[in-house]
């Protein structure tokens, strides 16, 4: 498997365990999270995932750049 794809793969699970810890700690604060994002416009909802993801990019270009092994 080449590095790159045993990377994401990573990502992924990493993703997986983290959200589903979330669930599992507080599940009535997600409940609570769920209903108020069911009142955002799927406008703002998708410039907020945009911005996000835009930042997550940057914030790994920025990692890699620095990175020393």
């Amino acid at each position: 498997m080449p590095p790159f794809a045993f990377t994401l793969l990573t990502a992924f699970c990493l993703v997986f365990v983290i959200e589903g810890l979330l669930y599992a700690l507080f599940p009535e604060q997600l409940k609570n999270l769920m209903s108020i994002a069911l009142s955002i416009p799927s406008r703002q909802l998708r410039f907020f995932g945009l911005a996000m993801a835009l930042l997550g990019t940057i914030s790994l270009y920025i990692l890699k750049a620095f990175y020393i092994p």
